[in-house]
């Protein structure tokens, strides 16, 4: 590639569920070069978690596959950057003290034990608070008595953690904040007449808590975020070749990089994201009729409200799944790529019948509270004259990925909020076509795919990196006029048989729950 390193460079890193991944771009916004570290989440004393230590291992790891990639490709490593910025999966709970100690572990968006203090904050807000939102697991960590609430001085998430310790400013990206937090979207920051009902709560003024002192600065795309510090330079790059002083963007979870990503940030356009889970993001015209619990209200990196549809499984299962044939494919001979497996399983899909032949998959890792269920049990369900062949098989695992999605959208389309097109990326969408086009049947809307869309959260990052020091207009209008001005995009409208089909699948779904609560009650 005929191309030198000159400093002129943005760089953006995301701490994904399974990947720590860092893109680099260049001054048109092309991708040039990356690297990553995979990781998985744990299940330890009932809390799904991750090491602290593994986030600083993993970061970089990330950083060194990725000057390894710029020394294939340039000749050179990285030494000096034009900006830079840190996202991450969403929210959670990351809670410090005064010296900057973390108080208890990590507790990511994956956790749904917070049903207590979700409840009682939805009824004292009037305003849905989600399970996996930061002032929900406060909350709950405060009604049952852990003492280490008594010692927050600073309560933030993955991302907001990682920014803290590089440029040691405490703030967050409006978009990530409005998952801690309800936001005011009139002034871009916390809602203070909730925060006031909050404080007033007595087990919360017990503690003397004051929710706005302990949370992050709220900062919207475009604002200076602080610089990489020494030390912060040091943390990514132990060898020192990377040197300090880099403008830093506010950091952000990946709603909002996904948002940026498929250029979804304008009234009525809207994204799907799936990977390990999988959510929608569609940016509202008005605001809805009243307060859904499988709705969240959040909002766009630079604060315009936002419908999202959150959904803690998606291809956990279906991976496991597409390991076992990998395996058979081991025993006897064939030799494949993991992308070879993952394309030949996924086509198979498209020669199944529209309904899956009667196969129903329930993909539950964990709870969902689209659904209402407290726990995941992973479920193959057929009967006994059902079609049962590989197509239907992958079919049905392929739906059982977006069934709980359709759960939520149905909502939206109760509420006649319209979407244009959904963009869609993340895994499913890596192999051409299939997912794109089972997902425009499944919500009945069109389905986009970008050329970028593999390079996910992480590029989507670099480039609000890079709108920190570049951005001269409003962000829809910078992702319109400069980002995607030339950019490849696919759509798939919908297949009136994928319609109906996955409407059919979707009444067996609906049943099957009823076998999924007694299978984690009881196994």
């Amino acid at each position: 590639m005929d191309y030198r390193l000159d400093g002129t460079e943005s760089l953006g890193i995301e701490f994904g569920s399974t990947r720590i991944k860092a893109v680099l771009i260049d001054k048109d916004f092309n991708p040039i070069a990356s690297g990553s570290y995979t990781w998985e989440n744990k299940f330890e004393n009932g809390i799904w978690t991750y090491a602290m230590d593994e986030v600083w291992q993993g970061l970089q790891a990330a950083y060194k596959n990725l000057n390894a990639d710029c020394g294939n490709k340039f000749g050179a490593k990285i030494t000096k950057l034009a900006s830079l910025g840190f996202s991450a999966m969403m929210h959670g709970y990351l809670p410090l003290d005064k010296d900057g100690n973390q108080l208890c572990e990590f507790r990511t968006w994956r956790n749904t034990i917070t049903g207590e203090s979700a409840k009682a904050l939805t009824e004292l807000f009037g305003f849905n608070i989600p399970q996996r939102w930061s002032v929900a697991h406060l909350y709950q960590a405060i009604l049952n008595g852990e003492k280490h609430t008594k010692d927050i001085d600073f309560l933030t998430t993955l991302a907001g953690y990682v920014h803290y310790k590089l440029s040691g400013q405490k703030v967050v990206g409006v978009g990530e904040a409005s998952g801690m937090f309800p936001i005011d979207s009139t002034v871009n920051d916390y809602n203070s007449e909730m925060a006031e009902k909050f404080n007033a709560l007595p087990k919360v003024k017990e503690l003397g808590i004051d929710i706005v002192q302990i949370l992050p600065k709220v900062l919207v795309a475009g604002e200076n975020a602080g610089v990489l510090t020494k030390e912060g330079a040091r943390l990514i790059d132990p060898s020192g070749n990377l040197e300090h002083g880099v403008p830093m963007a506010p950091p952000e979870g990946d709603a909002g990089t996904g948002m940026t990503a498929t250029n979804s940030i304008a009234v009525k356009t809207g994204n799907v994201s799936a990977g390990t889970s999988i959510f929608s993001m569609v940016v509202l015209e008005n605001q809805l009729s009243k307060v859904y619990e499988e709705i969240d209200m959040v909002t766009t990196p630079v604060g315009k409200p936002v419908a999202m549809v959150h959904c803690n499984n998606c291809c956990t299962d279906l991976d496991y799944w597409v390991n076992v044939f990998g395996q058979f494919a081991s025993a006897i001979g064939a030799q494949m790529s993991k992308p070879e497996l993952y394309d030949a399983l996924y086509e198979s899909a498209l020669y199944g019948e529209p309904n899956a032949g009667g196969l129903v998959n329930i993909n539950y890792f964990s709870g969902e509270p689209v659904s209402h269920t407290d726990d995941g049990r992973p479920l193959f369900v057929r009967t006994q004259n059902a079609n049962f062949n590989l197509a239907n098989f992958m079919r049905s695992q392929i739906y059982s990925t977006m069934a709980t999605l359709k759960i939520g959208m149905e909502i939206l389309e109760k509420e006649n909020v319209t979407i244009d097109c959904l963009m869609g990326h993340g895994g499913l969408f890596k192999t051409p076509l299939v997912g794109q086009k089972l997902m425009a049947g499944a919500m009945n809307c069109p389905v986009a795919v970008m050329k970028t869309a593999g390079e996910g959260g992480a590029w989507g990052m670099a480039v609000l990196a890079k709108y920190v020091v570049d951005g001269d207009e409003p962000l829809d209008e910078y992702l319109n006029n400069k980002v995607f001005a030339n950019s490849e995009c696919k759509t798939v409208a919908p297949d009136e048989n994928d319609v109906n089909g996955f409407n059919e699948y979707m009444k067996l779904y609906k049943s099957a729950l009823k076998a999924e609560v007694v299978a984690y009650e009881n196994i």
